[in-house]
């Protein structure tokens, strides 16, 4: 759920909270990370007559839903230049599970307005994964012109990479009942919310318990700069301890505010818990130790040549029904897209982005295959199994629609197959340049869950990540099982090392209430399919101690040969 806001006045006069409102404040409400992009221009065309143009550049973003930009920022003008350097910067949330369209104009500031002078359109994903520090776009605009070209400089926020260790202890807290026979019946717990731009908090991290104490020691908390306090060591921050209550109606006992600054200082005093309602000291909270370090991210892996490589698998079983019935999942419609499509096209279009050799392997499973009649759980969806890639979504969504046509659905549906496939490749790559992604589309109850789970595991300790996607309205409990959020997937005794499972019900973003509606469901579906790759990456790299590799500005475009042989 989104991280809990009271009020500056609700926020004094509380007394108790619930655990829904200290629901973790969880990474798919932050972006990814945020970036600073550097413009300059070279060889602008010049608007003027007596001097030189006078360029500014204004910044224009558009989600995917949104039919138009809209400004976001504007440089200062540099007056009689044609190779202008902005010093102004632009900072931008980056979210790697969207796709964020941002356009440069450039214009020449005059007494009576400005004249165009050229605009270049990218994505923020393509600035992000450019090898090169410098990226260099053609501006365009004007017919039968040269108008010069963009030079977009892209940086990580520093603060973004920012990890902040820290542990806090309490003494003489105020008991909220009677002792008995001596003892304090406080089992007290820790909050930490940021303040946000509106006066309101979020709830950024809490403590476990510490039972029966009045002079708690919690276990140390591990959070980014960017969730405490958005990178603004200024910002405030509010720390309550509450006295935790098993019915989950917890007692606020006491208050205190400071900022990352202030903790981080080793002649800050310890702090004076306040009851905000009685205005007495209930206690004292002070920081036993605080680190403050530099992590790698997601971007330091992608911009240093990490290459993510997408792979599809489809279901071609027969309850999904054939492509001419209305009702089937597979039905083929010219009017609008089915289940399948939607999935592959909203996932898809993401992934592609990161992968320079834009060929990816995509599979069918489940079905009977002419002119033999032989079931397989995994062929090519191109027909081709000595080369079984797809130049881009587009080419997957045709050759989807040409192989629903030809074959004939039938079963079972077997999943272990496919992602058995992704280990033999990814295990042979395994230096931390490479990353596999795996989209299961999928209508059904597994058939082989014993097999899935033990494939799952061992993929775990590989470069994968597996994304399911469920179409239609069966129940996809055995789905959530593998998702395993909150308990680590077992089978024969062996854990799964870390979390690569994301499994996202389809119907949840389906919208029947007009085409604009539709569309953003779509973009809906991605970021919640792909918020957790970031950090499933991130999480392989630093479990096998790699770090992000330095490569040459110019990275050639190589593709990886996944195993093609058909499995029966």
């Amino acid at each position: 759920m989104p991280p809990q806001k009271w009020s500056n006045s609700t926020a004094q006069s509380a007394r108790y909270i619930t655990d829904e409102q200290l629901a973790p404040f969880v990474s798919e409400f932050l972006p990814t990370s945020q970036v600073e992009l550097t413009l300059s221009c070279r060889n602008l065309i010049n608007a003027d007559i007596i001097s030189k143009s006078d360029p500014y550049c204004i910044i224009h973003c558009k989600e995917p839903w949104q039919d138009q930009y809209y400004e976001i920022a504007r440089t200062e003008t540099i007056d009689d230049n044609l190779n202008p350097q902005w010093v102004k910067k632009v900072i931008l949330n980056y979210n790697f599970e969207t796709i964020q369209k941002i356009q440069f104009e450039v214009r020449d500031e005059d007494l009576k307005g400005s004249d165009f002078l050229g605009r270049f359109e990218t994505t923020l994903s393509d600035l992000v994964s450019h090898n090169s520090r410098q990226f260099v776009g053609k501006l365009s605009g004007i017919p039968n012109r040269n108008c010069g070209e963009i030079v977009i400089v892209t940086e990580e926020v520093t603060s973004c990479k920012q990890v902040v260790e820290i542990q806090f202890s309490a003494i003489d807290i105020a008991p909220t009942g009677w002792l008995c026979f001596g003892l304090c019946n406080n089992d007290p717990f820790l909050v930490i919310s940021r303040s946000n731009e509106d006066g309101s908090y979020s709830v950024v991290a809490k403590t476990e318990p510490v039972v029966s104490s009045q002079d708690p020691r919690w276990k140390p908390i591990t959070i980014r700069a960017t969730t405490l306090c958005n990178g603004d060591f200024e910002r405030n921050i509010k720390l309550d301890v509450y006295d935790h209550r098993s019915n989950g109606n917890h007692k606020l006992i006491g208050t205190c505010h400071s900022s990352l600054n202030h903790l981080n200082s080793p002649n800050e005093p310890p702090m004076n818990l306040m009851d905000e309602q009685k205005r007495g000291t209930v206690g004292v909270l002070r920081v036993d130790k605080i680190r403050i370090t530099e992590d790698d991210t997601f971007l330091d892996y992608i911009r240093n040549g990490t290459q993510m490589h997408f792979a599809v698998a489809i279901d071609f079983t027969a309850s999904n029904g054939t492509y001419t019935d209305p009702k089937s999942l597979h039905y083929l419609c010219g009017t609008r897209l089915n289940p399948y499509e939607i999935a592959l096209s909203s996932v898809g279009s993401i992934i592609q982005n990161y992968d320079e050799s834009q060929l990816f392997p995509a599979f069918g499973f489940g079905a009977k295959i002419p002119p033999t009649g032989q079931v397989y759980h995994q062929f090519p969806l191109n027909n081709n199994p000595s080369h079984p890639y797809c130049a881009g979504v587009e080419e997957i969504l045709n050759h989807y629609r040409l192989r629903v046509r030809s074959v004939t659905l039938y079963g079972p549906t077997n999943f272990a197959p496919v992602i058995n496939n992704t280990i033999s490749i990814a295990s042979q790559f395994q230096d931390g340049r490479h990353y596999f992604v795996l989209l299961i589309i999928t209508d059904g109850i597994i058939s082989d869950m014993h097999l899935t789970k033990r494939a799952i595991i061992e993929a775990s300790t590989l470069p994968i990540s597996i994304i399911i996607v469920g179409v239609g309205d069966a129940e996809f409990d055995a789905m959530d099982e593998l998702d395993s959020d909150d308990v680590r997937l077992t089978a024969d005794g062996r854990y799964a090392e870390r979390d690569i499972v994301q499994f996202v019900p389809l119907n949840k973003f389906m919208s029947q209430t007009g085409t604009g509606t539709f569309i953003k469901s779509q973009t809906d579906l991605a970021k919640e399919v792909l918020a957790e790759i970031p950090e499933q990456l991130t999480s392989y790299m630093k479990s096998r101690g790699i770090r992000p590799q330095i490569q040459p500005q110019s990275v050639p475009n190589t593709s990886v040969v996944m195993p093609t042989a058909p499995i029966s």
